[in-house]
């Protein structure tokens, strides 16, 4: 819903600038300008001009309410803070201050002027714009990328390339769901573990250079195996090796999942603001939409170490109102080099996140840089477990994010049979966001694509 704030701008004379890596000042200008509005007042200002009103720009370089002036903003990867003040001038300030929404009027005790009114229309919540990819479900595209050296991997030790898809079906034909498919090498060791989806399928990778020669596939206290059709070994580096996928029968039925879990993973370091804001405001709309019935959620959040916290985890609730609470409590900051406590956060939630063994498991990771190095051991094993649980985990990868980041989300999305989401520049929120390599998309509403993806899943 939009809201329109009546609010009693005054022009001051304020002097702003913006400097460090990433920084910009808001409108910046090399030159001081001069302006007179209406009362004649006039305002000189550098790095920053004022006209009619003194901001529009919602999650960008400046805000101004109610007669607050918006005098310097400082943007490190997207995270934005002004520095403002009413009825006063300002020769210089010090570390850059939130501009907050005020109903107040400013008043100058010691200059006269005259407040001129405008209306201020604020953005409406949920107008994030994101696309959506699979690259399980367009995989001859996304084998063309990797053999063609357009994309490469490891991603943190990751090697989605080297995938066997299974499909197991009933005797009458019917998928097969919420089976555990088990990757076996000649010696029956376990090479990788999944849970078929609704389709019946479970993506199987060989992180090995061992040959994956069968797989086992168990459902209601039944076992079977089946040898593959073409044994390759999938050799880590080597371009997409085509281990041939699999269609099976299986003497036995699938079991229908009647929980859901659903989890965000946030990552709340200073340049996450405007997504932080997208949840806090669409949150309690997502689960109306969704619903709560034998449905459960759980909101988690991570920094890097040296800020307020690394990890900061809550439980599995249908308490949508404590929810909500907790996310509004939480505020974008800290951070600092460009990688994150994501190896930290995904190892803490997917390994002790509270997941029920009776429910389709859904992990939404909201984020914009990837893990530290070093941590790539942590990395492929939790992505092991989070596929062996049937835990799809579903990236989306915010502004100012690059190539690596990129790959690291859609490797997750692959390897844990999950979609891959990225916000685009469509909204005029935020920064720049990163194109992805992918083929043909639709640009949505992120609030429409997170509903379709749980419903989809959902049994």
């Amino acid at each position: 819903m939009k809201k329109r704030i009546l609010c009693a701008l005054m022009i001051l004379a304020l002097t702003a600038s913006a400097s460090g890596c990433g920084q910009q000042a808001a409108r910046s200008s090399d030159s001081v300008k001069t302006d007179t509005v209406t009362n004649g007042v006039t305002a000189d200002t550098k790095g920053a001009e004022f006209g009619e009103t003194a901001a529009e720009d919602y999650g960008g370089d400046d805000i101004a309410f109610d007669g607050f002036a918006a005098a310097e903003a400082t943007t490190t990867r997207g995270a934005s803070t002004a520095t403002a003040t009413a009825g006063a001038t300002a020769d210089t300030f010090g570390d850059s201050a939130t501009a907050r929404a005020t109903s107040k009027k400013a008043t100058d005790d010691k200059a006269e002027s005259k407040t001129v009114e405008s209306e201020v229309e604020l953005p409406e919540a949920g107008q994030l714009t994101a696309g959506e990819w699979n690259d399980n479900e367009n995989w001859g595209f996304f084998s063309n990328l990797v053999n063609s050296e357009k994309i490469s991997f490891p991603s943190f030790g990751i090697y989605p390339n080297n995938r066997t898809a299974v499909t197991v079906k009933d005797k009458d034909g019917s998928a097969v769901v919420n089976a555990r498919v088990v990757l076996l090498d000649g010696d029956g060791n376990t090479l990788w573990s999944a849970v078929t989806n609704k389709e019946g399928i479970a993506y199987l990778f060989n992180q090995t250079k061992t040959p994956a020669v069968s797989v086992e596939v168990e459902s209601g206290g039944k076992k079977q195996s089946y040898k593959l059709n073409d044994s390759k070994s999938n050799e880590q580096g080597a371009k997409n090796t085509d281990t041939s996928d699999l269609e099976v029968t299986f003497d036995g039925k699938g079991e229908l999942y009647k929980n859901t879990d659903i989890m965000f993973i946030v990552d709340s370091t200073g340049s996450m603001g405007d997504e932080m804001l997208f949840l806090q405001s669409e949150f309690t709309e997502i689960t109306k939409a969704v619903g709560t019935e034998n449905t459960r959620y759980s909101v988690n959040f991570y920094r890097d170490e040296g800020d307020e916290y690394v990890t900061k985890c809550s439980d599995f609730t249908t308490d949508i109102k404590s929810l909500q609470k907790t996310l509004n409590s939480e505020e974008a900051a800290g951070g600092g080099d460009y990688p994150e406590a994501v190896a930290e956060i995904l190892k803490e939630t997917v390994f002790d996140g509270g997941w029920k063994d009776d429910s389709v498991k859904l992990a939404f990771l909201i984020f914009d840089a990837p893990p530290h190095s070093g941590t790539d051991n942590t990395i492929v094993k939790t992505v092991e477990e989070a596929a062996k649980k049937g835990i799809r985990i579903i990236p989306i990868v915010a502004s100012d994010s690059d190539r690596d980041t990129e790959l690291f989300g859609r490797a997750l999305s692959i390897t844990t049979g999950g979609d891959y989401v990225f916000l685009t520049d469509d909204s005029g929120i935020g920064n720049s966001h990163t194109e992805p390599i992918i083929g043909s998309y639709e640009v949505r509403k992120l609030y429409d694509i997170i509903i379709d993806i749980i419903k989809d899943y959902k049994q």
